[in-house]
């Protein structure tokens, strides 16, 4: 069977969005923020000083329930951290239409599907945020 091209970007982000049982609307658009406000590309002077919209990217969002992944007690990854689907799926929306109506084109992925990935990675940054993460205070 042949593959079908959903999305594709140019320079920009590859974003995996995880949801979490618990997780909120209001918690994904702060995360779409946060993603947006990155300054993790670089500017004339090769500093990482500029946000995607600054260097031109855009952002390929990609739904990642396994990223909840529980791999503590034995072999085999549990789940149970991931939110269901029926309300994954929302705030994985809600995710990207809030970068979307930040004026940063925004690609998506199937929800739910298995899909096949091809990233080209420029640059030495991957980077976790987690709305548990960003509740916690800063060391002092």
């Amino acid at each position: 069977m042949a593959e079908t091209e959903v999305a594709r970007i140019g320079g920009g982000l590859l974003v995996l969005v995880g949801v979490a049982k618990g997780d909120t609307r209001s918690e994904a658009s702060r995360l779409a923020s946060k993603t947006l406000s990155l300054r993790i590309f670089d500017d004339a002077d090769g500093r990482m000083n500029l946000a995607v919209a600054q260097s031109g990217g855009a952002v390929l969002c990609v739904s990642q329930f396994t990223l909840h992944a529980d791999v503590r007690r034995g072999s085999r990854p549990s789940y149970e951290g991931a939110a269901p689907a029926e309300q994954a799926e929302p705030l994985y929306s809600a995710f990207c239409s809030a970068i979307e109506d930040s004026g940063v084109k925004c690609e998506r992925g199937v929800f739910g599907a298995d899909m096949q990935l091809e990233l080209t990675n420029d640059g030495p940054v991957t980077i976790i945020l987690d709305t548990e993460d960003l509740a916690r205070p800063r060391r002092a």
